[in-house]
């Protein structure tokens, strides 16, 4: 756990000790023990327009417990449906009329296998993925300045890395051709033309005018990035990995709206499951932790009765976990955010996209808990 000044409470056990103190004096006032209640509250609007009473001492830095999460396989109907253009029978959909499908779906991919934020993941450059080699997992960095608190390693399986491969070599190729065609790149003002990037993260490029700059990947703002080019053999080219049909890059707010539409899709063909970039980061996070605790089973050769003795080891899973999704406290991965697997047996492998275990594993989660999304 990160060390917090003596005397402090991090903000996820502020916050129910708030809520526990508020219904005491609310208690103590409904039975006129005391004239009012010290905890003072103000009216918020919620995320879907309701009128919320929040207490005026409320930490900043809670998470509260209305986070959903999605079972590997209810992922990946929703995926295949809403975003992918196929049918619930597993058959394609003939009157589909998605164009970016390809880029879409390896969109998903990226955010499901890493648990990147909406932002860290629309931003990404194509200097910063991982070269695909033969692991299962890769690691590669994100940079401080789309990070939501600072730069950190991130990690990729190679199924998403290999949806990532498919579209630059499909739909992205064939964007980015159409714009050079147009000219549409070089008639931009603005632009910034790659000269190098070092071995240290470091970018170098060039203006339009001939001045000369650079920024390392921590430092390089979305502003920027969305003027970064790269020069090919066919002229220059987004150097953002996500771009519109139009082959400019695409804003990363965007992702938001087309995972809406995919859960529409779902829903008009009659599936409960939907999505959001925050929800397959959270599944993610879910699916890691039933995954890591399995791993450190089988390093250590540990049954249930033994794993009590070494509860210290597993604290290192919370930990990993934290630094994975860039949380400033271990407190919020440990309390709220994997609220589902609290004092559950955790059966998994860490490729759980074809193990079974793991599906059954996040289905019982899913049907003792009433969290977690899945489907039959």
């Amino acid at each position: 756990m990160e060390p917090r000044t003596p005397g402090t409470w991090a903000g996820p056990r502020w916050d129910r000790e708030l809520a526990a103190l508020k219904l005491l004096y609310d208690w103590a006032v409904g039975q006129k023990i005391m004239p009012s209640s010290p905890v003072t509250t103000h009216k918020v609007r919620g995320r879907d327009g309701e009128s919320l009473e929040v207490a005026d001492l409320a930490p900043t830095d809670a998470k509260h417990a209305d986070v959903k999460w999605l079972t590997p396989r209810a992922c990946r109907l929703w995926r295949d449906v809403g975003l992918g253009g196929m049918l619930p029978s597993g058959l394609e959909d003939d009157s589909f009329r998605g164009r970016n499908d390809g880029r879409d779906v390896a969109g998903a991919d990226l955010m499901y296998s890493s648990g990147l934020r909406r932002r860290e993941a629309g931003t990404i450059l194509l200097a910063e993925l991982p070269a695909v080699g033969t692991s299962n997992y890769y690691s590669s960095r994100v940079g401080h300045d789309v990070a939501k608190r600072a730069g950190r390693t991130f990690y990729v399986s190679h199924s998403a890395l290999q949806s990532i491969h498919a579209y630059r070599i499909g739909l992205r190729d064939q964007a980015v051709r159409r714009a050079q065609s147009r000219g549409l790149y070089e008639a931009i003002p603005d632009r910034l033309v790659v000269r190098e990037i070092t071995r240290r993260g470091v970018v170098r490029w060039t203006t339009v005018d001939g001045r000369r700059g650079e920024a390392s990947f921590d430092t390089l703002a979305i502003a920027q990035r969305l003027r970064l080019f790269l020069q090919g053999e066919n002229g220059l080219e987004p150097a953002m990995l996500w771009l519109t049909e139009t082959g400019m890059p695409l804003a990363y707010k965007s992702w938001t709206k087309i995972f809406e539409r995919a859960s529409d899709r779902c829903e008009r063909l009659g599936l409960s499951v939907y999505a959001g970039p925050h929800m397959l980061r959270h599944s993610m996070a879910l699916r890691m932790l039933v995954s890591l605790n399995n791993a450190l089973d089988r390093r250590y050769g540990l049954t249930p009765a033994e794993r009590r003795h070494f509860a210290e080891v597993y604290g290192i899973v919370w930990s990993m976990v934290k630094d994975m999704l860039g949380h400033k406290n271990e407190q919020v991965t440990k309390d709220i955010y994997l609220e589902p697997v609290r004092g559950l047996q955790l059966e998994s492998l860490l490729n759980d996209e074809e193990n079974p275990i793991n599906t059954i594993t996040l289905a019982e989660l899913a049907k003792k808990t009433g969290l977690i999304l899945d489907v039959a």
